[in-house]
């Protein structure tokens, strides 16, 4: 075995094995980068705790035919996109209620959780809550390949062309993809940082 081997692929290569301690860290080790993952693109708690969960039964399943040809970060997120666009083409088929009710899971960036809040004065954390309400709101309004492009390049050990892979696109394409989604979100921002308004939401999202 090649000694310069991504150690979560050699861990997943003892899973491949029937190792469930190695199944064990690996699942610790991305429960939170899975979970924030599929929020992102779910915009909604349960059901993105309830992805997460499958993500790792598939990850389970596909163990015996699994390769370490590449990271397995690469490979757990493209498992995590696909089941991701399954469930929203079921519901572009049966449309949910509204996304006004979506909450972030805690430890997922631009979501529910505050640090320090202790120290914190009542109205530091009321503002705090708000911006992170329309941040929220923000993403949830940028097309899924946008925000799944975002997301990823928020995880730290993924190279851009990491996240092209599990994009399934070319190198250019998914910088433009993050390039879009960072100017489309401080486009609908900036407004509300400087006099409190709230845009609507244009057709150019």
């Amino acid at each position: 075995m090649p000694g310069d081997l991504d150690p979560d692929a050699v861990l997943m290569l003892r899973v491949k094995r029937g190792d469930t301690a190695a199944f064990s860290v690996l699942v610790e080790k991305y429960k939170q980068p899975v979970l924030n993952l599929a929020w992102r693109l779910l915009t909604d708690q349960t059901e993105a705790e309830d992805l997460a969960q499958n993500v790792f039964v598939q990850v389970w399943k596909s163990a015996g035919r699994y390769q370490a040809t590449a990271k397995f970060s690469t490979w757990l997120f493209t498992i995590t996109r696909n089941l991701c666009w399954n469930e929203i083409r079921r519901r572009a088929r049966h449309p949910a209620e509204s996304l006004e009710q979506a909450r972030a899971p805690d430890g997922a960036p631009g979501g529910s959780q505050i640090k320090d809040r202790a120290q914190a004065g009542v109205p530091e954390q009321l503002l705090r809550r708000e911006l992170e309400r329309k941040v929220t709101e923000a993403l949830a309004d940028l097309p899924a390949k946008q925000r799944l492009a975002l997301a990823l390049c928020q995880q730290e050990e993924l190279s851009y062309d990491e996240i092209a892979t599990v994009l399934g696109c070319s190198l250019s394409a998914t910088k433009s993809l993050i390039f879009r989604a960072r100017e489309t979100l401080k486009a609908r921002l900036k407004p509300y940082l400087q006099t409190g308004a709230w845009p609507e939401k244009t057709g150019q999202l």
